[in-house]
């Protein structure tokens, strides 16, 4: 959505993978805009807002997630926005395109943040970015959360750190102004991005069972403890391969799988979704960042002895023009040398790596693994000796 409010992707139809249209011709009842205010289980039925009741012998919870806001003053004005779904995006981009907007705001350095900092910034609008921490993308070790810091200012993103919101209030030179424990600060729009919970109030309305992050508890069919109720997405836990513990990333690609598995065992199949490892990217002006599986502190409260490696090589074969640095963490369990998770910053490689540490981490191989992996060399992609190898054998000498 950030691509397409700033204009990268210009068509809205080519972020809609199917239309109510096109569900219809396939015998699907879409029914857009309508709310559903109450799911009677014991009836088997829902109940929308008009009053409709609707019965049903098979329930899907897709939900999603809800927007987290600060709890100021204020928060609702008119000009301050979130980006969670599509008509997010709809309202964003009008809002750029009508108003003279000449500043904008951004509360949180999430993804969301990340990317909308680039967005609103190139579309030429001076952009302040605020952030209760001390550095953005705090997933990250913290050597590769200030790289990405150092690209933000090297693009004239102002990040302000350590920032507590107080209120919004109409400004004097632009629409809005922000207080909070800094100061005052003004924009003509801002963007609330401080994360999202799973969105269960109908689940819990009927009494459906939660998991310890508050998403809705299923098994690897999708299946909730209630028989007959799915959950897929944003609003459910997945099972992390990694880590063996239940857990709630909402990411769409995780969204569109479970999907899928809870849709062909509706249909009469027998389909498990074989869980996650945790792969995150995104994109900040000329920064890939990207992670995947646990950090020190999630290894530890899993019960393993981490210990980690952080180093700095080349994205391609040193020898040749166009070469750029790459970051590279790797976390591995100290005991048993089982690689755990990784990190990567640069200006190109890293999604690369981290799909590749990914795919390692599915199979659970080991540091010994990971320092031989055959993988395809030619110099316009990387040394005969990659960063994944290096840092693998680095570490291994650590255990």
């Amino acid at each position: 959505m950030p691509y397409y409010i700033g204009d990268v992707i210009k068509e809205e139809r080519r972020l809609i993978a199917r239309t109510p249209e096109k569900f219809r011709e396939s015998g699907v009842d879409v029914r857009i805009d309508t709310r559903v205010e109450e799911v009677d289980g014991n009836a088997g039925e829902v109940r929308l807002a008009d009053g409709t009741r609707l019965p049903y012998d098979i329930l899907v919870f897709g939900t999603g997630t809800a927007s987290l806001m600060p709890g100021i003053p204020g928060e609702d004005r008119e000009g301050v926005f979130t980006l969670k779904k599509f008509t997010d995006a709809l309202r964003i981009k009008a809002w750029l395109r009508e108003v003279p907007c000449r500043k904008a705001i951004i509360v949180g350095a999430g993804f969301i943040g990340m990317e909308m900092s680039e967005t609103i910034r190139n579309l030429g609008i001076e952009t302040q970015v605020f952030h209760r921490g001390t550095l953005p993308a705090n997933r990250w070790d913290p050597e590769f959360s200030r790289v990405v810091l150092d690209e933000l200012r090297r693009n004239q993103v102002d990040f302000v750190t350590e920032a507590e919101m107080k209120a919004i209030e109409v400004g004097k030179d632009h629409r809005l102004r922000l207080i909070t424990n800094h100061g005052e600060a003004e924009a003509d729009m801002i963007l609330m991005a401080v994360g999202v919970r799973p969105e269960v109030t109908l689940a819990k309305q009927m009494g459906l069972p939660l998991g310890k992050t508050g998403a809705i508890r299923v098994n690897f069919s999708q299946m909730t403890p209630q028989e007959g109720v799915y959950a897929v997405g944003d609003c459910c836990e997945s099972f992390h391969r990694v880590s063996g513990c239940w857990v709630n990333i909402p990411l769409g690609d995780i969204a569109n799988k479970q999907g899928r598995v809870a849709g062909r065992n509706i249909g009469g199949g027998a389909m498990i979704f074989p869980g996650i490892v945790g792969a995150q990217s995104f994109k900040v002006f000329d920064l890939e960042v990207a992670a995947t599986g646990l950090d020190e502190r999630a290894a530890a409260e899993s019960g393993f002895h981490p210990v980690s490696v952080l180093s700095w090589g080349n994205a391609i074969a040193g020898s040749m023009p166009g070469n750029t640095k790459l970051g590279l963490k790797l976390i591995a369990d100290r005991a048993t040398g089982k690689l755990l998770g990784a990190q990567a910053v640069g200006k190109a490689g890293a999604v690369s790596r981290i799909n590749t540490l990914s795919a390692a981490l599915w199979a659970g191989l080991t540091l010994d693994d990971v320092g031989y992996l055959d993988l395809a060399y030619a110099p316009p992609f990387g040394g005969s000796w990659d960063l994944i190898h290096i840092a693998a054998q680095v570490l291994k000498r650590q255990l």
